[in-house]
């Protein structure tokens, strides 16, 4: 029997596959909730220079930014159970999708912290001394000063890491999770079309792709619009004063008029 490229199939199994699209998304919701939280508490020993906390930190962030994907979801999945049974924890039963989130989202934080410390120390610090100056505390200065900024700067990065982590959703096929490949993988094999099926799911991973980008791209110039309206403010004052009052006839003026000195 001859099985030739039939373009039809490509339509037929886009349904099926969108079927365990909500498991892909819950693999991506799960890493990225658990990799913000990990993420944040690697960073602040890196930020505030906690000696042995700083240095733990570099070794997790070091761990799982350069060893491959695959490789860290078989530790955890066959050496996570064996590590645990020394503490009288079981989680032999634990379905494999608990593995899946738990090394995603750890890896996830391992970019993240990276992603939080590069935006934070980002942010001038004559900003944040001159918060100081004018009376605000540490909290204040960082939730009204350096926040604002370093969600500005680290959204872009961001935005890579999640649909980073939606394509790299693909490996959990390797441990039997039936999500997007997976079941991708499992229709080629039934109907012996794999090219129309792998057609398929690029499109379905590029249109949710484009999806969370242009999300996050609007929450990313939600952030930055006060910058632009504050930007746009100072042109239109600068204009404005150009419009009335040349430069050429101000500074004749300024230069014959005598600075007032002020005494104590």
């Amino acid at each position: 029997m001859e099985y030739g490229f039939d373009i039809t199939y490509v339509f037929d199994f886009i349904p099926k596959l969108l079927r365990v699209l909500h498991l892909t998304l819950a693999i991506v919701a799960g890493a990225i909730g658990l990799g913000l939280v990990a993420g944040l508490l690697a960073a602040l020993p890196r930020l505030y220079k906690v000696p042995v906390l700083q240095r733990l930190s570099q070794v997790y962030a070091s761990f799982f930014r350069g060893t491959p994907m695959l490789i860290q979801l078989f530790l955890f999945y066959y050496g996570l159970p064996e590590l645990l049974k020394l503490v009288q924890i079981d989680v032999t039963k634990a379905p494999v999708l608990f593995f899946v989130i738990v090394t995603f989202g750890l890896h996830a934080g391992a970019n993240i912290s990276e992603i939080i410390r590069a935006a934070v120390t980002a942010v001038d610090r004559g900003q944040v001394e001159a918060a100081y100056s004018v009376g605000m505390t540490g909290y204040q200065s960082f939730t009204r000063i350096v926040l604002p900024q370093a969600l500005a700067i680290a959204v872009p990065v961001f935005t890579n890491l999640v649909i980073a982590m939606l394509k790299e959703t693909s490996l959990a096929f390797a441990l039997g999770v039936m999500e997007l490949t997976g079941k991708a993988q499992t229709l080629g094999t039934l109907t012996r079309h794999f090219m129309e099926t792998y057609i398929a799911l690029a499109i379905i991973y590029l249109a949710v792709s484009f999806t969370l980008e242009r999300l996050l791209l609007l929450f990313e110039r939600r952030l930055q619009r006060h910058m632009r309206r504050d930007s746009a403010e100072t042109e239109r004052g600068w204009r404005r004063w150009r419009g009335r009052r040349p430069l050429a006839q101000v500074a004749p003026e300024l230069s014959g008029k005598e600075v007032p000195r002020y005494e104590a």
